[in-house]
């Protein structure tokens, strides 16, 4: 199987010039994820003419307690939504989230701009309120940038969202509420499903709108170390987990059994996220699967047939970048073998590096980066790889423990030298240190001028 390091030999260097990290030649020079959905090839024959996503999260509240880490759970979202193929993926964050903003969304522009063929899916992550109804019946309501927890005066409330899918001419709409929502009126489910069915697609004409909220009235929408169960469970279902029934398609509601099955679980019962039709009689299609299975071939099966799927999809990405084209299909072959082989170091390691320098997105650098060293470390390009995201990310001592690592791994790697090099010297303010690492990058072959001029600037240095 292909390392990342066959790749140092004239990978980046047939990519357009590309802006590299202070270390000059990078060592690479040279939870399943899902690729585009199938749903969208071929439009407008295929299920849907457009999919949107909407992705909208506040931490930092004007008048309410921040929410850390909601941006950052947010923008995973957003690029799961990515992956799975969405032609339109709109982010509004903090201040883009205001209350202004969010009822001109939902009252002018999406209903404006989304069609009758279209799958619409919102995501929000934020706090939440509930209030009395006219009737004396509770009802949730979602807080915006600018408005205060206790009063819903400027909120969305659960009759706005409603409204919204009615007046929205969209065949299926999905609403992911990271906050407890309820309040909502339900319809009958069908006793029939797309599950398993030769032709599934007939039944997507019929309409349907779903809201799943992260937990129900009197609970809270638990976060852990800035990081919520409910995106947690959601970033894993969307990857494949979800598909209850293993057959390639992934249905809303798959996706809502599974979110209320992984939260309540994880949190002993304290947290019941809550999946509910709202409006129609059909399913949502989240990934399409029996009709490309049906045009390529079944899929693998077997644990040596899905390893091999998974290195072909690794190697087509290769060529991709080392021909110059579309990084954003070589992600998309990565994240194809690591469906394929969640264990596949490689990949991640690549992966890390692309998401790094190529199409850069720091937070999925970072988890990918942690990934590799979890599954392939002896390779040392993992460790190199991550003291770099580290040290793009300020995090200066983590940056070195990795960079340390990378040489434990291969003492001999030049290029982790040099960067551990600059590290001591820019970040860390040990020249010692600095002058070490530089005199062994050149030991080892290496001839960059500012290691030179270290080193000899150190040599001719009078002793105390």
């Amino acid at each position: 199987m292909m390392s990342a390091r066959h790749l140092r030999k004239g990978l980046w260097c047939g990519l357009v010039k590309l802006p590299l990290l202070s270390i000059s030649v990078f060592g690479l020079c040279s939870a399943v994820a899902l690729s585009t959905a199938e749903a969208q090839l071929g439009k407008p024959e295929g299920l849907y003419y457009k999919s949107w996503a909407i992705i909208i999260g506040i931490e930092n509240y004007v008048l309410a307690p921040p929410i850390p880490g909601a941006i950052s759970d947010a923008k995973k979202v957003a690029e799961a939504f990515r992956r799975l193929g969405f032609d339109e993926v709109v982010e509004f964050y903090d201040k883009d989230a205001s209350a202004r903003r969010l009822h001109q969304l939902l009252n002018d522009m999406l209903p404006r701009k989304v069609g009758r063929m279209d799958r619409l899916v919102l995501f929000y992550v934020g706090h939440a309120g509930f209030m009395q109804d006219s009737d004396g019946q509770d009802r949730g309501y979602l807080v915006p940038f600018d408005a205060p927890v206790n009063n819903a005066t400027k909120s969305i409330t659960v009759e706005h969202l409603k409204e919204f899918t009615r007046r929205s001419a969209s065949k299926h709409t999905l609403l992911l509420l990271d906050a407890p929502v309820f309040g909502w009126e339900t319809t009958e489910l069908s006793g029939l499903s797309l599950e398993g069915r030769l032709a599934p697609e007939s039944d997507t004409e019929r309409r349907a709108v779903y809201v799943m909220s992260a937990a129900g009235k009197g609970e809270a929408a638990v976060r852990i170390e800035k990081s919520s169960r409910f995106v947690e469970a959601l970033l894993a279902g969307l990857s494949g987990s979800a598909d209850l029934d293993g057959n390639g398609w992934l249905m809303a509601s798959e996706l809502g059994a599974y979110l209320a099955r992984q939260v309540e679980g994880a949190s002993a019962g304290t947290q019941r996220p809550s999946s509910l039709r709202i409006d129609g009689d059909g399913d949502i299609v989240l990934v399409e699967g029996r009709k490309a299975a049906m045009t390529r071939g079944a899929d693998p099966r077997t644990f040596s047939e899905r390893q091999q799927e998974a290195k072909t999809h690794y190697e087509r990405a290769v060529a991709l970048l080392q021909e110059g084209k579309s990084a954003e299909e070589a992600l998309e072959r990565l994240d194809r073998a690591i469906g394929y082989d969640p264990t596949y170091g490689d990949a991640y390691v690549l992966k890390s590096y692309v998401r790094l320098e190529v199409v850069p997105n720091l937070d999925e650098a970072l988890a990918t980066g942690l990934l590799a060293v979890k599954y392939a470390p002896d390779n040392a390009d993992s460790f190199y790889t991550l003291g770099l995201i580290h040290e793009k990310r300020g995090e200066f001592a983590e940056a070195e423990t990795a960079l340390r690592q990378a040489v434990h791994v291969n003492s001999t790697y030049q290029d982790v030298y040099f960067a551990l090099g600059t590290l001591y010297a820019d970040h860390l303010n040990d020249q010692p240190r600095s002058v070490e690492a530089f005199r062994r990058y050149l030991e080892l072959g290496g001839t960059h001028a500012r290691a030179r001029a270290t080193v000899s600037a150190a040599d001719h240095r009078p002793m105390p």
